[in-house]
């Protein structure tokens, strides 16, 4: 990336306002005279480019931070992939409690959750009518119990989102590997998106493996996806390929710093597996909107395991999971295994816990919007720098169609310490910014503290703490550049 370092925002800040703390009646006039001469000219929005987010993509993007349970036989025979012949008569969760899972998801800042309703092995944790190893053939409630059901009015009465987790691979059904066995997932499927309210996310896994007799299955992939919207209309899809969302291409909890909501989506299907370096980083002029979901567990395995109790994931790992999910233009998926009893553990929760508090303290106060905005290259009045602070992500900063590189500041009144920034593009009209610079000013010396590629929904980035008297975002674009959203934090360090 070349970007000067006596760029355009340090003109902005420091030559066209006078120095730093210059007037604010002449910052005010030239305000003022830039609206009327604005009034004059108006200017559309910028156009489109690229592909494009749909309405459901928007409300899948404005989410940050969800939980995934695994949670069936595997929990209690101490494997992460079932046979599919276990006796059912396994699955019995003494304590089995919905309500303090969604509790503790709540309490941990989560928004949702995904629960694999039906893993590998088969085992529905709904009484299906279109399988015989379910919960009603199981221990548990002597066989009148609904996970789904007991899960979906938990969420409801603490305001969380429900999404579930279906596997094709069904290593316990008869029909398997058969014509008539995709019909059954379908049904499957149905019963699910029909009966337990609204579904914001539907996971499908890939995974293709053997059947009880020995076949495999060609998976009608399109047409589980057309039971989907026919049923829930407004959920979003996830598989390697989409439609709607892609893995993030590993299971460590890490996108990559270039990372692009735009993907090839036809060189791509459910089940691709291994670390995948495209699905991590996208592809710039890709032809689907399809952006990234970043998956990883609070322990190593995904299904409870008694001896990994002392393993959960230090709280600086989930830090930096965290800004490398939410701050790298993704969503996190943090997996929390239930235990045999039917309950998050004391472990997971507390540590949980650990996370929600380190980004209370972290995200408590935004200092953008105290200092004052000034920008280059301005479209035009209906498109102010003042809009990237204004806490609505439906106005918008844009520069002019001719200016592929423009810049932000941020001037402060005093100096203040400030370790951090949040960016946001304005994604309904396509993702466009491929590099940006962060400077502060500290008297009159501009340094450079941090640098980067792609923004998208969301980018987070940060460096060790300054005292700044303004700070600078130099941008760079593909086309007429848009910041819905910036936010300057000092963070704790760790």
């Amino acid at each position: 990336m070349s970007m000067s370092s006596a760029g355009p925002s340090h003109q902005i800040l420091k030559h066209v306002h006078g120095s730093i703390g210059s007037s604010r009646w002449l910052m005010g006039s030239l305000a003022m005279l830039f609206l009327v001469i604005s009034a004059c000219e108006p200017v559309g929005a910028p156009t489109p480019i690229g592909a494009l987010p749909s309405e459901r993509q928007l409300d899948w993007h404005k989410l940050q931070y969800y939980a995934f349970i695994h949670f069936g036989p595997n929990t209690f025979t101490d494997v992460e992939w079932g046979q599919g012949s276990e006796d059912p008569q396994v699955f019995n969760p003494t304590e089995f409690d919905a309500r303090q899972w969604a509790r503790v998801i709540k309490a941990a800042g989560m928004e949702g959750v995904i629960i694999t309703a039906k893993h590998h092995d088969g085992f529905a944790l709904w009484p299906s009518a279109f399988s015989t190893h379910t919960v009603r053939e199981s221990a548990w409630k002597e066989g009148q119990g609904d996970v789904l059901r007991e899960l979906a009015d938990a969420c409801e009465e603490f305001g969380l989102k429900l999404g579930v987790y279906l596997s094709p691979w069904d290593r316990n059904h008869p029909k398997y590997g058969t014509d008539e066995y995709n019909n059954v997932f379908k049904s499957m499927l149905t019963e699910v998106l029909t009966g337990y309210g609204d579904i914001f996310e539907v996971w499908f896994d890939g995974a293709n493996g053997e059947g009880p007799d020995g076949r495999k299955q060609e998976y009608d992939f399109p047409g589980f996806a057309a039971v989907v919207r026919e049923h829930q209309p407004n959920a979003v899809i996830f598989s390697d390929a989409g439609p709607d969302i892609r893995w993030v291409g590993n299971e460590r909890g890490y996108a990559a710093e270039t990372n692009w909501s735009t993907l090839n989506v036809s060189e791509f299907f459910p089940g691709i597996g291994g670390v995948n370096d495209q699905l991590q980083h996208g592809h710039e002029d890709g032809e689907a909107w399809l952006p990234t979901e970043v998956n990883t567990s609070i322990r190593p395995g995904w299904f409870y395991h008694a001896d990994q109790d002392d393993k959960v994931k230090s709280l600086d790992r989930l830090i930096d999971n965290w800004y490398s999910s939410v701050g790298r233009n993704g969503n996190f998926l943090l997996n929390i295994p239930v235990d045999a009893r039917g309950l998050i553990h004391e472990n997971d929760e507390e540590r949980l816990l650990e996370l929600k508090a380190y980004l209370d303290e972290a995200f408590a106060e935004n200092l953008a919007p105290a200092g004052n905005l000034v920008a280059t290259h301005t479209r035009s009045f209906r498109f102010l720098e003042s809009f990237v602070v204004d806490d609505d992500l439906d106005t918008y900063w844009a520069s002019k169609d001719d200016a592929l590189e423009a810049s932000l500041g941020v001037e402060f009144n005093s100096p203040t310490a400030v370790n951090t920034i949040l960016l946001q593009e304005y994604i309904p009209l396509g993702q466009r910014v491929t590099g940006f610079v962060v400077r502060v000013l500290q008297g009159d010396e501009w340094t450079e503290v941090a640098s980067g590629t792609t923004i998208g929904n969301r980018r987070i980035v940060r460096w060790p703490t300054v005292e700044a008297d303004a700070i600078s975002v130099e941008l760079k674009g593909k086309a007429a550049l848009t910041i819905a959203n910036l936010e300057l934090y000092k963070v704790p360090e760790r």
